[in-house]
């Protein structure tokens, strides 16, 4: 070790006893190598507040001081643990509380004296800094509050969250006019890549101060129309002057381009990075989910290990916006649970949502950090930088406060986007400050974007199933208006009734003076009232009215609320002489909420108009009144029904022939539900089948042979999966494929890859089918063992004949051989370890697709390779 390990005043820590490095007016820290604290002086004590038996024996970067657990500060103390030097020198800002540290932090190895090797932390305080006017006046109104009445939540939704003027510290900001790309404002932290002072960094061109091919690619992009809406690019960069990478991600908004540039680990190793793989399996496990709950449990699961939050909530918002944790992964050492608890709507007010509609991703990693502003270019225009979709915006101290009040520091936030439309969210939680490295977040996005997708799945798969039954009865109903003379018997006197659409427990007709009324109803006396309120409540124009709570609504009905606590009712014609109603039970329930939803904001005071509620219990409602909520197709499909009695009404038998062409189109719909079901698959397929597209154009750019082999084997994957989908979609039922049928266009698709000389022979029993997830499963891993086949088995030409056979092999089990016309598997091709081989992702992925199904894999040499699969 160096032994001049000395600050420029001269003072040599390495030959200082420990009381004697109490007497320096700096923080003195020592770390070993794990970077476990072994010295600490009274100096860092005073600056920290913290005592030294407090910290001594504790990890610095995650126990003591987990706001530096990032690339620029523990990174630079793994980076010179590598290189078996360091002696670096940076402004760091301690983001603490009560009083945040601007200090001069200088890293460098050395030895305590009489001890082992150690890295000296030296801090020197360069400026206190205050908490912020924002957040120094959130906890101003604070200490002022004395009551706890509830305010008005909609001036949650006023606060300006997209300009709010300043970012997270770990990046730098740089905005420059979408024309002409001269910078117009940047961080206060610029100069962490550039000095803005000499040359004034305000109107220099971009291409002054990063790369000239980077601003190429955005200048590109520009004129494209490909960098705005949240369209953004993503590179890394060599700065000029700076030794470390960064991740710059840049897009358009509002007139400005906006490049945001953060450290990156100088290792994959600092810091835990998601790989492709990973990706991949919890995709795969997602896709395996049948039920909402079970898909909703696994994306918690995945994300949280892919994370390392200590909490990973699924957060769905209803019809009103509030919100629920219908999943949660936490880590066993932390009690709080907010599964099933439900959060009102002012817990993430209107322009959050808009915001998150629009910006799908947002991570925190230290809560306390202090926020760097930007400084705008001398006549610039006073408007605001938009910062709607800018990756490292600050949060609202409203927001901040929030989390600090639910127990968070680090967060997370991605948006779970389903048709278009705010589903939900899905949140990390991180007791203290917690880093996630740029691929990870990433990654993240990617894995809530597919939880999405099979959300979409499961629920439209569902409601196409409800659907159905109810179509099946609507039409054997307007088969029984076709066949009588009074549309009331008709409906209601028949084995098929009112009553068997829409999980009523009472329905009626009022057709004139006259009420029919079957189950369980309010009186008829009431329901002739009823219908007069109607006529009265529903506009003109319109024939249908709904609600889950109509005693509240029509106090009359309030005595049989245990009855009619729902009303879905719907005139048959224009005079609103003739009205069908369905009445749903009240169902009594308890919802639990997480803290009173009657106080969602507190008054606050000063430049402070609302502060978040600071209460988390649990708290009971006890409903009463409500019924089950009708669904919008229910309505639809009530108003449909009308339109189908309407007929009977006016025109008696003279319409018959309307009837019959109403009850053509009926079955007509009760046919396309196998289209839309293959709709999907089709979808599905296509989408494949462009990712694949995608990934063989990206190979075509690649020079690296290793790297191109594993693009065309990742196309090869992803295009059998989009082939059993095309079986399915051509196949006469929707849970089934014709795997001989899938093989074929699937084997002819690899030897179409492999290239000239390759040959695929497929012989399949003709009609097997197969359940979905197995054909899923046995395509990948023919994919795998024909395209190794071709890699490994091909003859000196560089071609190879292989043999595809698939046969059924007793009830409910199929045989599928893949053998090649190669020299054969030596005698120790099964031991990995000995030779090397066999470990791969492809072999992990055929392990992987065994046990999914259950399968046997037999290995035989006939004189090539022959593999047997037994399902």
């Amino acid at each position: 070790m160096p032994s001049n390990q000395t600050l420029d005043n001269g003072v040599d820590f390495d030959a200082l006893a420990p009381d004697a490095l109490d007497h320096l007016d700096q923080g003195v820290i020592g770390l070993d190598p794990a970077g476990t604290v072994v010295v600490f002086s009274e100096g860092a004590s005073a600056i920290s507040g913290l005592s030294r038996d407090s910290v001594l024996g504790r990890d610095y970067f995650r126990d003591v001081m987990p706001g530096t657990n990032v690339p620029g500060f523990r990174g630079r103390f793994l980076a010179g643990a590598r290189r078996g030097a360091l002696d670096e020198s940076f402004d760091y800002v301690f983001g603490r509380l009560p009083q945040p540290l601007r200090a001069r932090v200088r890293m460098r190895h050395g030895q305590v004296a009489g001890g082992g090797p150690v890295t000296w932390l030296t801090i020197d305080p360069l400026e206190s800094l205050g908490a912020g006017l924002s957040r120094e006046a959130v906890m101003a109104a604070i200490g002022r509050r004395v009551r706890a009445e509830p305010v008005d939540a909609s001036l949650c939704e006023r606060e300006p969250i997209h300009i709010p003027g300043s970012i997270q510290p770990n990046a730098v900001m740089l905005a420059a006019d979408a024309v002409t790309l001269e910078v117009l404002a940047y961080s206060a932290n610029v100069s962490e890549i550039v000095d803005p002072v000499e040359p004034p960094l305000t109107g220099r061109p971009l291409a002054e101060v990063l790369p000239a091919d980077f601003v190429e690619t955005i200048r590109a992009r520009l004129a494209s129309g490909t960098l705005d809406d949240g369209r953004s690019v993503r590179h890394r960069l060599a700065l000029p002057g700076s030794g470390s990478p960064y991740f710059a991600v840049a897009h358009a908004h509002a007139g400005r381009l906006i490049v945001e540039l953060e450290l990156e680990p100088d290792s994959a190793d600092d810091f835990a990075t998601a790989s492709q793989v990973d990706i991949e399996l919890a995709v795969g496990r997602l896709r395996e989910a049948a039920t909402l709950v079970e898909a909703a449990r696994i994306a918690a699961l995945e994300i949280r290990a892919l994370t390392r939050f200590e909490a990973v909530l699924v957060y769905r918002f209803d019809a009103d916006w509030n919100g629920e944790a219908v999943a949660e992964d936490k880590t066993p050492d932390w009690s709080r649970s907010l599964l099933g608890l439900r959060f009102p709507a002012s817990d993430i007010p209107a322009q959050a949502r808009a915001l998150y509609t629009r910006a799908k991703s947002r991570f925190v990693i230290d809560r306390d950090s202090v926020p760097v502003g930007l400084v705008a270019a001398p006549g610039g225009g006073n408007a605001p930088i938009d910062l709607t979709f800018a990756q490292h915006r600050t949060l609202s101290p409203i927001h901040l406060e929030y989390q600090r009040n639910l127990g968070v520091n680090g967060s997370m936030s991605i948006s779970i986007m389903v048709e278009g439309r705010l589903w939900g969210l899905m949140i990390g939680h991180h007791r203290r400050p917690h880093y996630v490295t740029p691929e990870t977040r990433a990654a993240a996005t990617v894995l809530t974007d597919a939880f999405a997708m099979r959300v979409q799945e499961i629920e439209s798969r569902r409601l196409w199933a409800e659907r159905q039954a109810h179509l099946d009865v609507e039409g054997r109903l307007v088969r029984e208006l076709t066949r009588s003379d009074d549309f009331v018997a008709a409906l209601t006197g028949g084995t098929t009734t009112l009553l068997d659409l829409f999980s009523p427990t009472g329905a009626g007709i009022v057709s004139g003076e006259r009420v029919t009324l079957i189950g369980r109803t309010p009186p008829a006396a009431l329901v002739t009232a009823i219908a007069g309120w109607l006529r009265e409540r529903v506009p003109a124009g319109e024939r249908s009215y709904s609600s889950s709570s109509f005693t509240s609504e029509y106090p009359e009905a309030a005595p049989y609320r245990e009855i009619a606590s729902g009303l879905l009712a719907t005139f048959v014609d224009e005079s609103r002489e003739n009205l069908l109603l369905w009445f749903r039970p009240e169902v009594p329930s308890t919802v639990t909420w997480g803290g009173d939803p009657r106080k969602p904001v507190l008054a606050g005071s000063g430049p402070v108009a609302v502060l978040p509620r600071r209460s988390f219990e649990r708290w009971i409602e006890e409903r009463t009144g409500f019924a089950g909520p009708w669904a919008e197709w229910q309505v639809q499909l009530a108003g449909s029904m009308a339109e189908a009695v309407e007929g009977v009404v006016l025109r008696q038998r003279r319409k018959i022939d309307e009837l019959t062409s109403l009850l053509a189109e009926k079955e007509r719909l009760l046919e396309q539900k196998d289209l839309l079901t293959r709709e999907i698959d089709h979808r599905v397929k296509n989408s494949l089948q462009i990712v694949s597209a995608f990934l063989l154009m990206q190979r075509r750019q690649i020079a690296d042979g290793a790297a191109r082999q594993a693009f065309a084997d990742t196309s090869a994957r992803v295009m059998s999966v989009a082939r059993v989908h095309d079986s399915l979609y051509q196949a006469e039922r929707f849970d089934e494929v014709d795997l001989g049928q899938t093989l074929e266009s699937l084997c002819n698709d690899l030897a179409g890859l492999a290239g000239e000389g390759h040959a695929v022979d497929l012989s399949a029993e003709p009609g097997l089918m197969v359940p979905y997830r197995k054909a899923v499963a046995l395509s990948l891993i023919a994919t795998e063992l024909v395209t190794n086949a071709f890699k490994y088995a091909a003859n000196p030409a560089g071609g190879g004949r292989v043999e595809v056979s698939v046969s059924a092999a007793g009830p409910g089990a199929v045989q599928l051989r893949v053998c090649d016309d190669g020299a054969g598997l030596p005698d120790d091709w099964a031991d990995a370890k000995a030779r090397g081989k066999g470990s791969g992702l492809g072999m992990k992925l055929i392990r992987a697709m065994l046990d999914q199904i259950n399968a046997r894999l037999d290995v035989a040499n006939n004189p090539g390779a022959c593999f047997t699969i037994t399902a």
